[in-house]
């Protein structure tokens, strides 16, 4: 009797054994599945955080782009009107002598 309980036993042990063996595996594809999931999420976050500063960094550019470009054209018109103020008192004193000349002088 003893040896049929001495081998159910080690049976019941060895059953056991299988059974933790069993719930170990599952527990370690458990969380296999659970790191591959978080790794998958991780980098979908990193995608999308990446997507919005190149994003940022794209309306900073053209932004300053932009900004400098009105820069340019703000000087190239303040020194044309310059200029144009420049040629205008040059030849605003001939005009009014040649309109005085021509006021004054009779055509007949």
């Amino acid at each position: 009797m003893d040896s049929l309980r001495g081998q159910g036993g080690i049976q019941m042990l060895l059953t056991a054994e299988q059974e933790a063996g069993r719930i170990v595996s599952a527990a370690r594809t458990a969380k296999l599945a659970r790191m591959k999931q978080a790794k998958d999420e991780a980098e979908k976050e990193m995608e999308e955080y990446r997507s919005r500063l190149e994003e940022e960094y794209q309306t900073q550019v053209s932004g300053t782009e932009q900004e400098v470009a009105a820069k340019r054209l703000e000087e190239e018109t303040d020194g044309r009107i310059q200029n144009l103020k420049e040629s205008s008192s040059k030849v605003s004193k001939e005009i009014v002598k040649m309109l005085i000349k021509y006021v004054t002088t009779t055509g007949a």
